[in-house]
């Protein structure tokens, strides 16, 4: 044994450290490892199907509401982001039972094939994967040669790689052939059993799963009973995989194939076009919709639509809103149905816009009685009105004189609804109008001028009924103290919020006292008294037709749902008789009592405040106010001003003529409050209003000039008078009108100084007067005058 010498000439024995560099096979082999999952995660990346997809529309349920074909011919949608749990088990088990162990290509699947080809010499297997299936599609089905099975091998490997085993069976799913023009489960569940995937029985199931080996079996012929026997296999096997049991099987061997494919549902064609248009490159859209809802919608429309086109009108459309979910649940752009006329049939009048009528004035009240410039009780003038050359008139052509705010609202007058416009402001309400969401304001306010609260501007069924759910989101928002939402969403992807713009909202006070004033609007035929009914449902509602009767409007509000309804032409043809009564309200009264029950609003008392009125006038109670009433207003508004037509008269003992102080000894006269309206008011009001006391007439050379006697009804103050030349050549004549407090009084009228002639009881005189500015003078027989300039415009034939 040797002692080891220090210094000694052995070297030491070397270990490896980790630092070392590594063994240069093993780095080769990583190296090749690395490298072969690139290319493979590469090519994974290069199989891709042309998106060339049909555009479908789905219902809040997944149920289809409307498809079209796509750009190549092809029923084939976009692949679905789940698959039926039947649907998986039987295509797994008919193409490829272990698909969930291999990573592309079944080695054992090689070797029987293998075995079986060299039995046969011939190919009568071709071992191929799903994942191989797909990537065939993928290269457009190219011929069964061995360097391509190869190189579908290849890629099979590649796809596992990129893709996950659900996305390989989504894409298998989506574009397996099923016979004729039809690809994908989803097109051949719809085409030939007319049910979505998930709604189909075993035997449907098992029929779709074995039909791309085989596609032209589906088609009639001799062929069938193969088809059938296929089907069948595969439902013994699922028997004895115990994915079913005997007694299903046996039942779904009994059911029979299809037999003539299904046209695809056409149930929401307006929206599918409006989607397809304004969202490119999206085969599927996921709605708010309700396809029992749509359905129903579609069915009243075709069930007026004989009625209606027996008055040459033929297009009529619907939108229905969830007002608690702040969906749109309905959506009919027309009659797309059986329709006695072709025309329009394409035309979504939804997003058409379209003339407003008096379906607007809701939104003038509201604005209003929030700002504390009107009292729903207050009188409003209603009285023939001309300024300038526009000359509205109510639909009756008849005046009351003077009208309650809220009856004004609730009878849809226009002459009122004027007054209220001039004393809001055009610019005021064209501002709130867009606030309130109106999108189809693009002229300048004073372009509309007065007319925009009677149809002067356009509005689409789309605005018009999310501004009228907006009185529903206001109340909805108090009750459920959360802030208002905007507009409702027609797209949204499951689970997710609607979107929207934010739009202006009432407050709750004045949204539940303009919503309780168009519950008191008549209803048509048999529905005018519901009231007495205790099936009856409160609905919210109002009406609207525009000038020359081409538009009806009818627009109705609860709790739970809005609905709008337009009807007319689409080529803007107007019809006598085509009324938002008539012809809008009937449709959307069957829709609401064809809807799951409705309630009312609860009213937000903490937001509403009571005050004291005049009972005569409806204004706030002035000094000479003798009767009082209750009435609610907005909280905070400070609603109202005094009441200007109740006075203190001087009467005489008898109380039967009017005196003054300079006539009568004072302890001869007697005070007396009394409600005095206008003359022009006066004239119209009294027909009205029976219990109407005129003032009494003043006695001997007592006056009384606090109080008009008589005003000027035509021309107003500024009018320019337009008085045509006739066909004759002679000068055409134009009508002076007042109005006198008292039946019995003469009126004499001159024109520049000129005695014109006299008039008693109906004060309308008719004159040619030349062109240019002149002086018109009133005298009464008691001796009140009244003058006013008016400038006459002569033309031509």
């Amino acid at each position: 044994m040797h002692d080891r010498q220090a210094g000694g000439s052995q070297s030491p024995v070397h270990r490896p450290r980790k630092n070392d560099i590594l063994n240069p096979r093993l780095l080769a082999v990583f190296s090749c490892l690395v490298l072969s999952i690139v290319i493979l995660i590469f090519l994974g990346k290069t199989i891709r199907f042309p998106e060339i997809y049909a555009t479908a529309v789905f219902d809040r349920s997944g149920d289809l509401l409307s498809a079209v074909i796509a750009d190549d011919g092809q029923w084939r949608f976009a692949p679905s982001d789940s698959l039926p749990d039947r649907y998986v088990r039987s295509v797994i088990l008919a193409e490829d039972k272990r698909f969930f162990s291999h990573h592309g290509v079944d080695p054992l699947a090689v070797i029987r094939s293998a075995w079986l080809n060299i039995r046969e010499q011939k190919i009568v297997s071709g071992a191929s994967t799903l994942t191989m299936q797909v990537v065939r599609m993928s290269r457009g089905n190219q011929p069964r040669t061995f360097p391509e099975k190869i190189l579908e091998m290849i890629l099979a490997g590649a796809l596992e790689v990129t893709w996950s085993k659900t996305e390989i069976l989504g894409l298998y799913a989506a574009h397996a052939p099923y016979g004729g023009n039809v690809v994908g489960l989803e097109a051949a569940a719809w085409r030939y059993f007319g049910r979505k995937p998930s709604a189909l029985s075993w035997a449907e199931t098992a029929t779709l799963a074995v039909l791309p080996n085989s596609p032209s079996l589906i088609h009639p012929g001799r062929n069938r009973t193969m088809l059938r026997e296929k089907r069948d296999r595969l439902l013994r096997k699922l028997l004895e995989n115990e994915v079913i049991d005997s007694i299903t099987c046996r039942m779904a061997c009994r059911e029979d194939l299809p037999d003539v494919p299904y046209p695809l549902p056409q149930n929401a064609p307006h929206l599918l076009s409006y989607l397809k248009s304004e969202i490119q490159h999206q085969g599927r859209f996921y709605t708010s919709l309700d396809r029992n809802c749509q359905m129903m919608v579609q069915d009243v429309l075709e069930s007026h639509h004989k009625h209606l086109a027996a008055n040459h009108v033929y297009d009529a459309a619907v939108i229905v809103i969830d007002n608690r979910a702040n969906e749109i649940i309905a959506y009919a752009g027309n009659i797309s149905g059986n329709r006695i006329r072709e025309e329009g049939r394409y035309v979504d009048v939804i997003r058409a816009p379209r003339s407003t009528g008096s379906i607007l004035k809701p939104f003038l009240y509201a604005a209003m009685l929030e700002k504390g410039e009107l009292l729903p009780t207050q009188l409003i003038m209603d009285v023939p009105l001309r300024l300038g050359g526009f000359a509205p008139q109510n639909y009756s052509h008849m005046y009351n004189g003077a009208v309650p705010a809220s009856k004004a609202l609730a009878r849809s007058l226009n002459v009122p609804a004027v007054y209220m416009l001039q004393q809001y402001g055009v610019s005021r309400f064209h501002y709130k109008l867009m606030q309130l969401g109106m999108t189809t304001l693009f002229r300048p306010y004073a372009q509309y001028g007065l007319s925009l609260i009677l149809g002067g501007a356009e509005c689409t069924l789309w605005d018009i009924s999310a501004m009228y759910a907006g009185f529903a989101e206001s109340m909805l928002s108090w009750i459920e103290n959360r802030q208002p939402r905007g507009k409702p969403g027609i797209l949204r992807r499951r689970l997710s919020e609607p979107t929207g713009t934010a739009v202006y909202h009432y407050n709750a006070g004045t949204a539940w006292l303009t919503l309780s004033t168009i519950l008191e609007v008549s209803r048509p035929d048999l529905e005018q008294f519901w009231q007495n009914f205790a099936s009856s449902r409160p609905v919210a509602w109002k009406t609207g037709t525009s000038y020359g009767h081409r538009d009806a409007w009818a627009v109705g509000v609860t709790p739970e749902y809005t609905i709008g309804v337009w009807v007319g032409n689409a080529d803007g043809e107007g019809r006598p008789d085509l009324t938002g009564l008539r012809a809008a309200a009937p449709i959307l009264f069957d829709l609401f009592y064809l809807m799951p029950p409705t309630s009312w609003f609860e009213m937000p008392e903490p937001e509403l405040e009571e005050i004291s009125i005049c009972a005569s006038s409806g204004y706030r109670p002035g000094p000479y106010c003798s009767r009082l009433e209750k009435v609610y207003i907005p909280y905070g508004s400070q609603g109202g001003t005094t009441c200007p037509f109740c006075r203190v008269i001087h009467l005489d003992a008898t109380h039967t003529y009017r005196v003054d102080t300079n006539c009568t000894p004072d302890e001869q006269v007697e005070t007396e409050q009394w409600f005095v309206l206008p003359p022009v008011a006066e004239l119209y009001y009294m027909k009205k209003h029976p219990e109407y006391i005129p003032l009494p007439p003043v006695t001997g050379d007592c006056s009384d000039e606090e109080i008009d006697a008589f005003s000027l009804i035509y021309p107003s103050a500024g009018d320019a008078i337009l008085v045509p030349v006739e066909l004759n050549g002679e000068q055409g004549k134009t009508v002076l009108k007042a109005a006198h407090r008292r039946p019995d009084a003469t009126l004499y009228w001159h024109l520049d100084n000129v005695y014109l002639g006299s008039t008693t009881e109906r004060h309308e005189l008719a004159i040619s007067p030349l062109a240019g500015e002149h002086r018109l003078t009133i005298v009464d027989d008691q001796g009140m005058i009244r003058e006013q300039k008016v400038r006459i415009i002569t033309a031509g034939r």
